[in-house]
């Protein structure tokens, strides 16, 4: 005798939903667009072969490679059909007689108070005019004066007096907290702003390169209930910016294929400008997305 299918609840009756054929072509697009970039990482990390750029947005970011080549749809969505083989291992997520989801009730309530400050964050940076000119100078303020720069593996394209030189030649007016953080205690008096963890909803705005590389951070944070589209889209952006953020550094990574931004120089700066523009543009509805994503999550936790 066949199972009883359970009646559909007020809930499934909101959500919308993808059929079998749909939710397996979007598990295949999801891969397709990430095994560039993941495959040969885990292939150099297998070889121990260390590369200073990428492996940034597997280090510093700490989600696993794993999690993000398995695609979710995110809150609120019924896969139709047999269950999904890759999201069986979710905790979060349950088959019924309807389909997957992911379950409401499986959100961590300790996550509730950090949902709705990453909704906040998120929204003051969205209405918060964008600042350029930086010229990525947090990258030199890490290695000014310093006796031992972060990256032994690249050589610096100046000598330390001339790399000082360059800091002290401009202005620094760093926003970020989590790059200020690393500058050197020699640098830090240097920088116009005191970033601190309390001021983040203060500070960060949407022309800093890594306020936008962090969209990456702040989607991965609330997985599987954040979309593993939105996540993608976020990533591969992270990456694009990754390798501007490391040509316009103080180190010398031609020789792994990047052209040198020479922020040093009036074109450079010219250049890097003009890049952060762009990227602010990429990233404007990524956090549009970001936000909406999240406010829906909240409504449904009922917050």
């Amino acid at each position: 005798m066949a199972m009883p299918v359970p009646a559909l609840n007020d809930e499934y009756a909101r959500l919308p939903e993808l059929d079998e054929a749909a939710w397996r072509a979007a598990m295949r697009r999801h891969r397709e667009r990430l095994r560039p970039v993941v495959e040969p990482h885990l292939a150099r990390a297998a070889r121990g072969e260390p590369h200073p750029v990428i492996d940034f947005l597997f280090q510093y970011y700490p989600f696993a490679p794993a999690h993000l080549m398995r695609w979710t749809p995110g809150w609120g969505v019924v896969l139709r059909g047999p269950p999904p083989e890759e999201l069986a291992m979710l905790d979060e997520g349950a088959h019924d007689g309807h389909g997957w989801r992911l379950k409401s009730e499986s959100f961590p309530r300790h996550r509730r108070e950090a949902l709705q400050w990453v909704i906040s964050l998120h929204r003051q940076i969205a209405s918060r005019p964008p600042r350029f000119g930086c010229f990525g100078l947090h990258e030199w303020a890490m290695v000014y004066r310093a006796e031992r720069v972060r990256h032994q593996q690249l050589p610096l394209r100046y000598g330390r007096e001339e790399t000082a030189r360059i800091v002290e030649s401009m202005p620094i007016a760093c926003s970020h907290y989590d790059a200020f953080r690393f500058f050197t205690p020699a640098a830090r008096p240097l920088n116009r702003l005191q970033p601190s963890k309390d001021l983040r909803l203060q500070l960060e705005q949407r022309g800093c390169l890594h306020v936008n590389m962090d969209l990456y951070k702040w989607a991965t944070q609330f997985y599987p209930w954040v979309s593993s589209d939105l996540i993608a889209d976020c990533f591969l952006l992270a990456l694009r910016i990754r390798e501007v953020d490391m040509r316009a550094s103080p180190y010398d990574v031609s020789a792994m294929g990047y052209t040198p931004i020479a922020i040093e120089s009036e074109s450079g700066r010219v250049e890097y400008v003009a890049l952060q523009h762009g990227f602010a543009a990429q990233a404007e509805p990524l956090r549009t997305r970001l936000i909406d994503e999240l406010e829906g999550v909240a409504r449904m936790l009922g917050d």
